[in-house]
C-alpha cells in the first residue's frame, strides 16, 4: 500500500500574502553554505499556496505540501497553521485613517 504522500514535499514557511482569493504567498526559508566563503547563507523562497478555506493570514507559520498543478504558478496546498499570529498575542494592524489637520481656513 502506498503512502498519501510519498514523494511529495512537506515544507514550514511563513505567510508573507493573502490578498488573493483561495491563495497564499508562503516564504520558506533554508540555509545553504556558501562555495567561495565557506559561511552559512540564509535563502529565501516564495511560493504560491492554495488555501480553499482562506485560514491563513499574513504572519501565520504554515505547513505546506506539494501537489498536481493548480495554475501556472501554484503547486502547493495548505496542510494546516502550525503557529497563528493571534494566538501569539500580536493583533493584525490595519491602516490608520489620516489625521485632519485644522488650519482655521487660511
Amino acid at each position: 500500500m502506498l503512502a498519501v504522500n510519498e514523494g511529495r514535499k512537506v515544507l514550514v514557511g511563513r505567510v508573507v500574502g493573502d490578498k488573493m482569493q483561495k491563495t497564499i504567498v508562503v516564504a520558506v526559508q533554508y540555509l545553504r553554505r556558501d562555495r567561495l566563503y565557506q559561511r552559512m547563507v540564509v535563502h529565501t523562497k516564495k511560493f504560491m499556496v492554495h488555501d480553499e478555506l482562506g485560514t491563513a493570514v499574513v504572519g501565520d507559520m504554515v505547513r505546506i505540501r506539494e501537489s498536481r498543478p493548480i495554475s501556472k504558478r501554484k503547486h502547493f496546498v495548505l496542510v494546516g497553521v502550525t503557529e497563528s499570529i493571534v494566538a501569539r498575542g500580536h493583533s493584525v494592524k490595519l491602516p490608520s485613517t489620516p489625521a485632519v489637520v485644522a488650519d482655521g481656513g487660511a
